[in-house]
């Protein structure tokens, strides 16, 4: 008797210590403990996209609003945490939560097969519909879904609208771009029939432009739900995002969210009055990205000409693999590598950061060859001339190489600080606020696609056509020396 008491007692402290171990690990993920750890939610979106997220002024400052933007501040709150937005291209989204620069997405996207093989999705906190905006000259042409044979159709890459438009609209041909605006654009301009967009989106745009509509055709598939994206393994973040979603529909706080998302939209006041400080705040931060991959650039490009240069074999390799390497590969490539390839040696770098890196990186390989090109220009007898008096190697590439070289690459240089300034509008899709993005940013918020594509157009133009101008001068300046 007095054994199988043990028996039992010896049951239940095993359950006991089972259900306090189960009850641990439902409390707990690495996830949640580094939001809570770091007293932040880091919530990454694409905010080209009213009135789901958006740029606007609010109190004299820009400002990303927009419902979903109300959703994450309620988590954020109930999780007792601050809220921290990082803005990407929507394509760059999935990338930046599995690499861990971002905790959650929240950015109008949809749960699908794909999607779920990467994360996880909360539970759904809006059921929307997809609907395809057309011109209004061409509602007699398009009615149905059986009506896009051999008709170019612009979707967002990488989105729920454009999975649907290549299962429902049959033998159409899809133009897949960055963002919703550059979709708007297209379709304003006729460099596409149509456009597959979610309904709110599509009416914003038609009640801005009278010449589009909203079109009747209903897709089969056409209701999308939209949801959290979340990391695989994050039971407990989960669970406690969920539990606000239910909160946000049990109290039924989702329309007074869009309503004030609506008023920000619609705001009173001129397009350059409203949106002036977005293209100067573009135009600083483009220079600053030029600057620094210039300045950079040269030192790294002279030091990588210096080693192309040299007798030591193994300089040499270095320099030229590198060269080789960088001159053969795309800028975006090479920023994508530094920005989530950082993460894997423990680098937290910001979208700037990586971006200077990247553009330095990239302009010392063009660099080294300009350079390179220019000291191999100077005439052999001046190294002589120099060895005669007594110079080594470091003083003769000092005082008598460099300054002559100089003279000879600053028009090369010159333009390779032109082509910086206008390769930088690259570094947008890492969300650096520079003035491509800024473009974009002021797209979605204006729903105006052209005019600020224009506005921007003139900026560099100015920009580079004063930089040539400053380059000439000098030129001419070092001319009278001669």
């Amino acid at each position: 008797m007095l054994i199988k008491k043990m028996n039992v007692v010896i049951v239940c402290l095993l359950l006991f210590a089972f259900s306090t171990t189960t009850v641990a690990a439902v409390e707990s993920d690495p996830y949640h403990d580094k939001v809570m750890d770091s007293g932040e939610l880091v919530v990454g979106l694409s905010a080209g996209y009213a009135p789901y997220e958006f740029h606007a002024t609010v109190n004299g400052k820009d400002t990303i609003v927009g419902f979903d933007i109300s959703i994450a501040e309620k988590i954020a709150k109930d999780l007792g945490v601050k809220l921290r937005i990082v803005e990407l291209n929507f394509d760059a989204l999935l990338g930046a939560l599995k690499t861990g620069k971002i905790d959650v997405i929240i950015s109008g996207m949809s749960p699908t097969p794909e999607r779920l093989k990467e994360v996880n999705f909360s539970h759904s906190y809006m059921e929307v519909e997809q609907k395809v905006l057309i011109r209004k000259k061409d509602q007699a042409t398009f009615k149905s879904v059986d009506d896009f044979d051999q008709i170019k159709v612009g979707v967002q890459k990488q989105s729920t609208q454009e999975a649907l438009a290549e299962k429902e609209l049959i033998g159409s041909q899809l133009v897949s771009l960055a963002k919703g605006a550059d979709v708007v654009l297209n379709l304003q301009n006729q460099k596409v029939d149509a456009a597959v967009l979610e309904s709110v989106v599509a009416e914003a745009y038609a009640s801005q432009d009278s010449s589009l509509l909203v079109s009747d055709i209903a897709f089969a598939d056409g209701q999308k739900e939209t949801a959290i994206a979340i990391p695989k393994e994050a039971p407990v973040l989960e669970a406690k995002i969920n539990a606000s979603i239910d909160q946000i529909i049990s109290e039924n706080l989702l329309p007074g969210y869009q309503k004030e998302a609506n008023q920000l939209m619609f705001q009173s006041e001129s397009f350059f009055k409203k949106y002036y400080s977005y293209f100067l705040k573009g135009t600083l931060t483009t220079i600053l990205l030029a600057l620094f991959g210039v300045l950079v650039g040269s030192v790294l490009g002279s030091l990588l000409a210096i080693m192309k240069l040299a007798k030591n074999i193994v300089l040499r390799g270095i320099a030229n693999v590198y060269i080789e390497f960088v001159r053969g590969t795309p800028l975006l490539a090479q920023i994508f590598l530094v920005y989530f390839g950082s993460t894997v040696f423990g680098l937290e770098l910001s979208a700037f950061t990586a971006s200077c890196v990247a553009l330095a990186l990239n302009s010392g390989a063009y660099v080294a060859e300009i350079i390179r090109a220019g000291l191999n220009s100077v005439n052999k007898g001046q190294t002589e001339a120099a060895r005669s008096l007594g110079m080594d190697s470091k003083q003769t590439l000092r005082f008598i190489l460099f300054p002559q070289a100089v003279k000879n690459i600053l028009p090369a240089l010159g333009n390779e600080f032109v082509t910086i300034i206008k390769e930088s509008s690259v570094v947008s899709v890492i969300g650096v606020s520079e003035l491509m993005f800024q473009a974009g940013v002021v797209q979605g918020a204006s729903f105006k696609p052209f005019l600020p594509i224009l506005c921007i157009s003139l900026i560099y133009f100015v920009l580079t056509f004063t930089l040539s101008r400053l380059i000439g001068l000098f030129e001419k300046k070092l001319a009278l020396s001669d």
